[in-house]
Order: C-alpha cells, then sequence, then structure tokens
C-alpha cells in the first residue's frame, strides 16, 4: 500500500502487487528464508524486487519466474567472521559503519528513486534497517520478517568496543521505528525497536524429493548411517580424516573448496546442491546454529550436533528452542577439530526430535504481507508497551551480563505471551541446559542472597550440594577413597542452617611472573577453572560432628567449636580428604598461635598439609582482625584447577575460604585486603615465599580481562580488556609446579641479594667510598644525578630501578654469583621476610636481580602494545615480548626442558609456511608464574585456526613425552565480583 500524500487512497492493483524485498548480508540464513516467502507472493501473482547480496542460484534454483528481479546490493554487511566459528566484534562495527553508516545519504537517496521506479507497493526487510528509512523517505509502508535484528546483535559488540561506534546502534534502531510492524520467526531475540508484533511459524524450504530418492542418487544404501556437514563453509586448513567417522558411517560436506581433498568416507556436495532433500536424507547434522540449519533440522526432525560460536548472540534462543523439541547435541570445538566424533554422533542417532509445530511460516508471512499491501491495517497489539519492555529488560540483562557467561534466559520471557493470552507462533521454551541445573537445584535450596551468575561450575556445585544428603550408589567400580569423600561430605552439614558458597578462579599468568616480589607490574588473566567453598556456621551444640570429633569432645567433658573440611579430589593428589581440629587449637591462652607455630602443626602430617591452605585462614583473620570464632564450621572444597600446572590452585582455594569465612560470619573485606590477607596464609602458615599477585588476581579479576597491577605491594591500577582478535591460553606442560621449591626460593633470595648490592654501591657512590677506577666522580654528577643516586641508595623494589640506570651504573658490580655466608658476612642480611638465606648455599644474583628489572619494562610495553591499532605487527610484538620472557626466566634457572619444548612448539608453528602465508596464528609463549615447569602461556590470533595450531602443540608435546597437556582456555570473574551465595534448605525439618 503507497501512502500519498493528503489521501488515504490504495494504488495496489488487486490482482498485481510490486514487493520490494531487502535481504540483509548476512550469511546464506536470510536469503534462504526469503526464498520461502518470495515463491509464495509469486506463486499468488506478485511481482518481487529482491535486493540481496548473496549469490543468484540461492534464489533461481528455488524460483524459476519473470516475476522475481534480482538486484545485486549490499547495504549492510552482518557480522564479520574471522573465521567459521569466531565473530569480529569490532571489525563487525567498522564494516558496517563503512557500508551503511559512511554513505548513508547517498544510500537513502538511491534507494527512494529505485521504489518510486518501481513502484513498489511494500517493502519487506530480512531485516536491513536503512530499508526501513527508505521506505519511509518514500511514502511506502514497510514490513520487517526476522528472528533478530541488529540493534541487538550490534548492542553487546558496541560494548565490547567502546563509544566509537555507539550512535550505529541509535541509528538502526530508529531506522526500525519506521517499520509498520514486525513479522516475528521462532526463536526470537528481544526487539524493543518494533511497536508491533505478528508471530508466525518456522520459515522452512520445502522437499523437492523425498529420503529414498536422495540416497539412490548418491548411491548410499537405506541401512547406511549418514551425516551432513554443514558449516556454510569450512574453517581454513581444516582436513577431514577418515577416523573422523564411527566405522560404516559416511558424511556428505557442504561448502567444500574445489582443490579440497576428501578422505573416501566424505562426499563432497556441489556448491548449489539443494541442502534440504539432502539434511531428509540425513542421519544427523553437524554444523553451526543459525536460523536457516536450526529451522529446518525442527522441520525435518534431524538431530543436530552443533558448535558454539563465539560472540554469535541470536545463538542462544536458537539453541533453547533446539534443546525445547530434544533436537540438539553440543559438541565442544576441540572435539571437532580433533576429530572426536563418535560419541556425539552416536548419542544424535538416539534422540527423537518432537517439533510438532507448523512450519508453513513462509506461506502464512507471504499471506500477512499480501495484505497489508491490500490496505489491511495489523498493527493491533494492544499489549505491545508490555512486550517491549520485556524486550527491553532481556536486552538490557544481555548487554550487563559478566563477560564471558552464557545467556541464562528467564522462562518468563519466552513463556510470556501464553501468560498474557496471546498464542504466540513461539512455543513456551523452557531454560537452558545451565537453567535446568538450576531448576534442580533450586527444588531443594531457596538463594537467600547472591546470584550464580549462570556459572556452569557453580551451577554443577550447587546441584551436588543438593545431592549431599542422598543415598549414594558409587558402584563397585568407584575409588574407595572417593566414596569415603562423598559419605563425609553427606554428614558435614546440618540442613537446619544456612551455608554459604563462594568462588574463585585461578589464574594464568600473562606477564609479570616471578618479578612480582620485586614490585613489578603484572598482567593476570583470572581462568575458567575455578574453586567453590561452602561453608556453614554452626553452634557447637548443633554441630554433626563425625565420630572421631564427637569421642574427642567426650573426652574432653565439654563443647568446644570443632572444624570440619571435607576436599574433593583427594585421591589426585594422594592426600587426605578430610581434616578436623578443635578451633581453640589455634589459642595460646588469650592470644592466637604464632604462625611459625602452625606452620610446625600442619607440616607434621604431609597427608595434611593441605589443610592448612583452609584452616589457615581462620588463624589469619584471628592474628590480624582480631575475629574470634565461638561457633563450630563446616567447610567443603571442591576445586577444578589442577594443582602443580603453575595456575594458581593454592591461592584459589585460599581466596574462595577467606571469603567464605568472612561472608559467614558478616565481614566485609574489599577484594584487595582479602587478597593481601591470604597471601599471609601462604606466605607464613603454609611456607611458601609466593608474591601477592596470585591471590590478587583471583580475588579481583574480571573475565576476559587481564588485572594490572603494580605489586608495591599490591596496586591494582585497571583492568585491560582483552582485544577480541587477541586470544590467550595456556597449556600444561606436565612437570608439577611449586613456589615452595628450591629453585624458586633461591631465585628470589638471589634477587633480593641483588637489590641490597645495588643499594650498597648506590650508597657507596654517594659516601666516596667507591674506589675511582669505578668511574664516578660525585661532583661531576649534578643535583639530579646526586637525587637518583639517592633514590636507589633506599630502593624499596628493585623494579623502580629503570633497565639504562641498571646497565649504567650496576652491572658491572654485581656478582654473577654469591655464596650465602659471603653475602652475611658482607651485608648481613638480605631483607626478606619469607625466605632464609642457607650460609652454604651458592646463589646466583645477576640473573636474579636483572630479570624484574626488565621484566617490569616488558610488561608496561605489553600493556600499551594491547591497546595500540590492530595489526600483524602488533601480535608479533606482544609474541616477542613472551619470548623475552621465557628466556630470562630460563637465565635465571626457573626453566624446563617441558616449558622450553612447549615454546619450542609454538615457535615451529609460528613460523611455518601455512601460517606466514594466514600472516600468522600463534605469535608467542612464556613459562607462567614460578617457572620450573607448570603452565606456558600462548598469545595468538582469535581464530579457529589458532586453536587448531594449540591442539597441534598439544598432540606433538604428547608425541615427544607421552604426556597430553591440559590446555587452559577461557576466564571468569575474581571472588569479588561473584561475592556469595547464601543457601536454605527447603523443607529442612524433612531432611535429618
Amino acid at each position: 500500500m503507497r501512502i500519498e500524500p493528503e489521501t488515504d487512497g490504495v494504488s495496489a492493483s488487486r490482482n498485481h502487487l510490486v514487493f520490494a524485498y531487502y535481504v540483509t548480508g548476512h550469511g546464506f540464513g536470510h536469503a534462504t528464508r526469503v526464498v520461502e516467502v518470495v515463491r509464495h507472493l509469486i506463486m499468488a501473482g506478485h511481482d518481487v524486487h529482491v535486493v540481496t547480496g548473496a549469490p543468484e542460484f540461492v534464489f533461481t534454483s528455488e524460483v524459476q519466474s519473470p516475476r522475481l528481479f534480482l538486484r545485486k546490493v549490499l547495504l549492510d554487511c552482518g557480522a564479520v567472521q574471522a573465521d567459521a566459528l569466531t565473530v569480529d566484534r569490532l571489525a563487525s562495527l567498522e564494516k558496517y559503519s563503512q557500508t551503511a553508516v559512511a554513505p548513508r545519504a547517498s544510500i537513502l537517496a538511491t534507494e527512494v528513486e529505485w521504489l518510486n521506479s518501481i513502484k513498489a507497493d511494500l517493502v519487506v526487510s530480512d531485516v536491513v534497517p536503512v530499508a526501513c528509512r527508505a521506505a519511509a523517505d518514500a511514502g511506502i509502508r514497510s514490513v520487517c520478517v526476522t528472528n533478530f535484528s541488529w540493534d541487538f546483535i550490534y548492542a553487546e559488540y558496541v560494548m565490547a568496543a567502546g563509544h566509537h561506534h555507539r550512535s550505529i546502534v541509535w541509528q538502526i534502531a530508529e531506522d526500525y521505528s519506521h517499520c509498520e510492524f514486525l513479522i516475528r520467526l521462532p526463536g526470537y531475540c528481544p526487539m524493543p525497536a518494533f511497536r508491533d508484533v505478528i508471530d508466525v511459524p518456522l520459515v522452512v524450504r520445502r522437499l523437492h524429493k523425498s529420503r529414498k530418492e536422495v540416497r539412490k542418487e548418491l548411491g548410499i544404501e537405506e541401512d547406511v548411517k549418514l551425516a551432513i556437514l554443514n558449516f556454510g563453509g569450512q574453517p581454513a586448513g581444516w582436513k577431514l580424516k577418515e577416523e573422523f567417522l564411527p566405522s560404516g558411517w559416511l558424511c556428505l560436506v557442504c561448502g567444500a573448496s574445489d582443490t579440497q581433498e576428501l578422505p573416501p568416507n566424505f562426499i563432497k556436495l556441489a556448491k548449489d546442491a539443494y541442502t534440504p532433500d539432502l539434511m531428509a536424507a540425513s542421519d544427523c547434522m553437524i554444523g553451526k546454529i543459525g536460523y536457516g540449519t536450526v529451522s529446518e533440522a525442527l522441520a525435518y526432525k534431524l538431530p543436530f550436533v552443533f558448535v558454539r560460536r563465539d560472540y554469535f548472540n541470536e545463538e542462544p534462543f536458537l539453541r533453547i528452542m533446539l534443546e525445547y523439541h530434544q533436537g540438539g547435541v553440543e559438541m565442544i570445538r576441540r572435539d571437532l577439530l580433533t576429530g572426536h566424533w563418535a560419541p556425539y554422533l552416536e548419542r544424535a542417532i538416539t534422540l527423537r526430535p518432537c517439533y510438532e509445530a507448523g512450519i508453513n511460516g513462509g506461506e502464512v508471512a507471504a499471506h500477512i504481507l499480501q495484505e497489508t499491501a491490500f490496505g489491511k491495517n495489523y498493527a493491533s497489539d494492544k499489549l505491545s508497551g508490555a512486550r517491549r519492555l520485556r524486550d527491553a529488560i532481556i536486552l538490557g540483562y544481555q548487554l550487563q551480563r559478566v563477560v564471558g557467561r552464557d545467556i541464562c534466559i528467564p522462562d518468563w520471557y519466552s513463556n510470556a505471551e501464553s501468560e498474557l493470552g496471546l498464542g504466540s507462533g513461539s512455543p513456551s521454551f523452557q531454560m537452558s541446559e545451565q537453567s535446568s541445573l538450576m531448576n534442580s537445584f533450586t527444588e531443594d535450596f531457596e538463594i537467600l542472597h547472591g546470584d550464580t551468575q549462570g556459572l556452569p561450575d557453580t551451577l554443577t556445585f550447587l546441584k551436588s550440594l543438593a545431592e549431599l544428603d542422598a543415598v549414594y550408589d558409587l558402584g563397585k567400580n568407584s575409588e574407595k577413597r572417593q566414596i569415603r569423600e562423598r559419605k563425609a561430605a553427606a554428614g558435614l552439614f546440618n540442613w537446619e542452617e544456612e551455608i554459604f558458597v563462594t568462588r574463585a578462579p585461578g589464574r594464568l599468568d600473562v606477564m609479570g611472573g616471578i618479578a612480582d616480589y620485586s614490585g613489578s607490574l603484572v598482567l593476570q588473566m583470572p581462568i575458567r577453572e575455578a574453586c567453590h567453598v561452602a561453608i556453614q556456621r554452626v553452634h557447637p551444640s548443633k554441630h554433626r560432628l563425625w565420630k572421631h570429633a564427637q569421642a574427642r569432645q567426650q573426652a574432653e567433658g565439654h563443647l568446644t567449636p570443632v572444624l570440619q573440611i571435607v576436599s574433593y579430589g583427594s585421591e589426585l593428589s594422594n592426600r587426605g580428604p578430610t581434616f578436623d581440629m578443635d578451633l581453640s587449637d589455634f589459642m595460646d591462652g588469650e592470644k592466637p598461635i604464632s604462625y611459625e607455630k602452625a606452620n610446625k602443626f600442619f607440616a607434621k602430617d604431609p597427608s595434611q598439609k593441605w589443610a592448612a591452605y583452609v584452616a589457615g585462614a581462620i588463624l589469619v583473620l584471628m592474628t590480624e582482625l582480631g575475629v574470634r570464632f565461638e561457633d563450630g564450621l563446616s567447610i567443603l572444597v571442591a576445586s577444578t584447577v589442577p594443582e602443580g600446572k603453575g595456575v594458581s590452585s593454592s591461592a584459589s582455594i585460599e581466596v574462595a575460604t577467606m571469603s567464605a569465612i568472612a561472608a559467614s560470619h558478616g565481614l566485609t573485606i574489599k577484594p584487595r585486603d582479602l587478597a593481601l590477607l591470604c597471601q599471609k596464609v601462604e606466605n607464613h602458615i603454609v611456607g611458601a615465599p609466593c608474591g601477592v599477585m596470585d591471590q590478587m588476581t583471583s580475588a579481583c579479576g574480571e573475565a576476559n580481562k587481564l588485572l594490572a597491577m603494580v605489586c608495591q605491594p599490591a596496586e591494582v591500577v585497571g583492568l585491560v580488556e582483552i582485544p577480541g582478535h587477541i586470544r590467550f591460553w595456556g597449556v600444561d606442560s606436565g612437570i608439577r609446579h611449586s613456589v615452595g621449591g628450591a629453585d624458586y626460593g633461591s631465585v628470589r633470595i638471589g634477587t633480593f641479594m641483588g637489590r641490597k648490592i645495588i643499594k650498597s654501591i648506590a650508597s657507596s657512590i654517594l659516601s666516596r667510598s667507591l674506589p675511582d677506577s669505578h668511574g664516578f666522580n660525585l661532583d661531576e654528577l649534578g643535583d639530579d644525578g646526586i637525587e637518583l643516586l639517592k633514590a636507589e641508595a633506599s630502593l624499596d623494589y628493585l623494579c623502580n630501578l629503570s633497565p639504562h640506570r641498571y646497565e649504567a651504573v650496576y652491572v658491572k658490580m654485581l656478582p654473577e654469583f654469591m655464596l650465602g655466608e659471603t653475602f652475611e658476612e658482607k651485608y648481613a642480611n638480605h631483607n626478606d621476610p619469607v625466605t632464609v638465606i642457607d650460609p652454604k648455599r651458592n646463589y646466583g644474583v645477576i640473573a636474579p636481580a636483572r630479570h624484574p628489572i626488565y621484566e617490569n619494562f616488558r610488561v608496561k610495553a605489553f600493556k600499551a602494545l594491547l591497546t595500540s591499532a590492530t595489526s600483524h605487527e602488533q601480535l608479533t610484538a606482544l609474541g616477542e615480548l613472551l619470548y623475552q620472557c621465557h628466556y630470562s626466566y630460563s637465565a635465571c634457572g626457573l626453566g624446563s626442558d617441558g616449558t622450553d619444548r612447549l615454546v619450542q612448539l609454538v615457535q615451529e608453528l609460528q613460523h611455518s609456511k601455512v601460517s606466514q602465508s594466514d600472516e600468522g596464528t600463534l605469535f608467542g609463549a612464556k613459562i607462567t608464574g614460578g617457572g620450573s615447569g607448570g603452565t606456558v602461556c600462548v598469545i595468538g590470533r582469535n581464530c579457529l585456526q589458532s586453536s587448531q595450531q594449540i591442539l597441534e602443540v598439544q598432540q606433538r608435546y604428547k608425541a615427544a613425552t607421552g604426556y597430553l597437556p591440559f590446555i587452559f582456555e577461557g576466564s571468569s570473574p575474581g571472588a569479588g565480583k561473584f561475592g556469595y551465595l547464601k543457601l536454605r534448605r527447603r523443607n529442612s525439618a524433612n531432611q535429618n
């Protein structure tokens, strides 16, 4: 219907209409669903002009009609993908700015002229924003047909990219507001920009051939299991292998390049092959989630093995729809790349997808569009205010969610239509798998305080907590120690009392490492793996004690507060799973016992020494804050941070425990202060001479950001956003790391010796006691030079000495090695409160002293480079800084064969011809934390090929050493961001 000035006339003929149909440039999925709507419009006798950037065959293979007109114009760009599974958020915004923002005025002028030239009766958009504005300027009504809108998709990209592209989202929403109404497809995202909504069934392409006909043409017997690999283009450089498929299976491959060679059990399909027929002839599909793949999988009841995409914000809503109808199996990306497909395929063919709703959305949408063009008014959504509010709330929730956290869509959002009696075309979805975990947990517990933040490991821990008092059938083959852990945990809590839960992640040392104790700037990333602690504070009269603890109290003849701890995973490190003690053992009369006494107490039994990390928090709170514990404590510790791999398993336990004790006792401790208290646990009670960066990252970190901290002693200077094109991995060498080991301690002593010697040299120059042969004439230095020397003579932190001053003044006067007793004779002590010099040991001095001075400079350069312009040179420079750090560790004596081998493997892949032709994927690597084994940090481009190369590093390392490294990838919030959960058991009276 054309809107003519000052008239209500309708120009549309009852027999012949002209539609202008705009299709977004994002992928083929939009074009394939547009085909189905267009087909029905043309069948009704109307002309359709399609404005698209998609190949012609997508339309002409399905619609052969003179009424179809194709105009190859691209008016938006969608989401720019770094590879088949990763969206480049910043590049998407920049591309949209180039495509649709900069030339906006000329686009509008051109489109208005073109719409008038074809005498369009209705503009339809899926879902090009500027098309709606052009229609309004031309005086033509417009309608959008979609399951998502670009303001929703780009909004999070803008949150990540900063304010530079913020106006894009406002402009897109403003363009959509000119649209008369939205024809909304199932699996929809929030779209508050649209005033009115009509829901329709799934839009899917029709089948041309039967399953039997397709298999006959392909020469595949009916009883052969057949998968279809449908990624809309294969990941670059990905090589399919025969062993990827279970025995006897075949796989059809969509989008394979002409030059790609396939194994005999993979079948290459033509570029223009009609996918719906092939899907219906298959037993399952492997691919990535998009509207086209999900809608057609549901329509043809085809089990869908899917791999998630990074920053593809439409995906969670489609995934919920797929899983609700029992049609999806999620495959992790690593298993896709390494060919570990069999378990997923075998699981998929047991599914019975149950989508029974309509699949004639193309016909329904075409009818609505036709009637709208004839003049019918569909804008009658009386509850549009409520619907738009729901959309706006979910959009805001999406933007403010914890970075790195999956979208956990509330069930009220997708159930709202039925609650308002609207009869939506979308099913009333249940919550996602994570929300299902939450449902099962909340049946047993009520959350009185806090938020799980949708973290999968937290939901899993809460589920295990809810099941504690159930009767366990652990099976005959279960480890005896695991049975003991579970039994002990099952009797740990009094279900009538409140329970507090905290969470603290491990950390990946990106830059800084051992320079932390010398005052360096450090950059640390909280990892996905974390420790959870559940704690209950109970009056001694109500405390559920283990039998031996009861017997101890009976022998003493009075009730006293008892600490009981259960730690899961003890079988992995050959330690005792339980620990208990009377809290009075921490008192010496009216005062807490000394840290030295506590250290000896926990060191008596090696299998119980682990308890110092947990119980030590109690003594530190007693000593430092004067807290007194009148109630008993039951503590359950469950950590997924692997021990001995240099990713701060100990700090995560300390921080989670300290946070839990503080929460249960109403103590408000700032994350920074809490980290410093935890450092005291490790330094003085455990007896490990670590710096503070581990505890600070675990307490103060945020997901997908690097914590920037100056360790003087612990000043957080900011959080550095990890650019979207950069990714960090941790690769475990399998060589156990311990900050309590002799190498770490001796290097630390050598560093402090170096500082003391440098201070002494500066003092000697100032006092004119240095021999003239060293070339220093105090009279020639000037006031500024003297001030520099004075500062260096009172140097608190070695990192405050610049590299050029170190080279110009001190390096020639530092000894390479020094015997402990020689140092003590000349300098008395090294002024480090957590290490002790062995008089008979020869300590390296020059390398340990040099390392933090240069490392501080490297970290500052690294931080500056992270915020510089995206380029190959940027990545190369960042990687080079990691390499320099690694070799500096080795010079100190903190290297290992395993970590050196991993770094060498990264270098081999970096300099391979494949990487160089693709402008590189991996760019650098370094040993982390305390060194002498543990984990290597790798930096690379955030793309699928980098993930493949990390897996190749893993496999090559295994081939060389027999050990398969653990790979750390992903990030999560620190303890401060997580806060705490306060839980109460429902119907607690019936639980005991």
